[in-house]
Formats: C-alpha cells, sequence, structure tokens
C-alpha cells in the first residue's frame, strides 16, 4: 500500500480538522464501495490460483493420486481434497 500526504491532496481546513482527531497518527481511508476489487484481483493471485486449481483437478481425473498431487502441488491432502471436491461441484 502506497502512503499519500494528506497536505499534498487535502485542503489544509480539512487537514487542521483530521489533526484534531489523529494528530500524527496513520489513517486509512477506504476505498468507496464502487472502486472495490476483491480479493487477489489486483495481484492476479486468484486468477492464478483457479488455473492451478483446474490443472490440479484435471490431473486427478486423469488418474493422478491424491499423494502425488500433495508431492507434486506442495499441498496438504486436505487441501488436494478441497479442490478435488470444488472441481467436481463446478463440472456438475
Amino acid at each position: 500500500m502506497k502512503y499519500t500526504k494528506a497536505q499534498d491532496v487535502l485542503p489544509e481546513e480539512i487537514v487542521k480538522i483530521i489533526q484534531k482527531y489523529v494528530d500524527g497518527e496513520y489513517l486509512y481511508v477506504p476505498r468507496k464501495k464502487e472502486n472495490h476489487k476483491a480479493w487477489g484481483e489486483k495481484s492476479g493471485i486468484k486468477n492464478s490460483l483457479k488455473v492451478r486449481n483446474n490443472e490440479i483437478y484435471k490431473k486427478y481425473i486423469d488418474g493422478v493420486t491424491i499423494n502425488e498431487l500433495t508431492q507434486e502441488y506442495y499441498l496438504s491432502e486436505k487441501s488436494i481434497r478441497r479442490i478435488i471436491r470444488q472441481g467436481k461441484l463446478l463440472c456438475s
């Protein structure tokens, strides 16, 4: 997250009002609801995990065992089973 100096973007009067409440502390200003991005959208990790999970499910369907998948992807058996279960639901 990038910090922006309040005095660079806000009028002086507003900075003085904010200082009454949070003098010298960090203040988080949340995004407007219409500008909110879901987890992983900005970094692309959400899409990367989707591709990986589809690959895991396809390999499972093709006969790769859960144990082999855990070793190949460095995931727990529980995680692999969850990914397979989700894959089955999506294909139903």
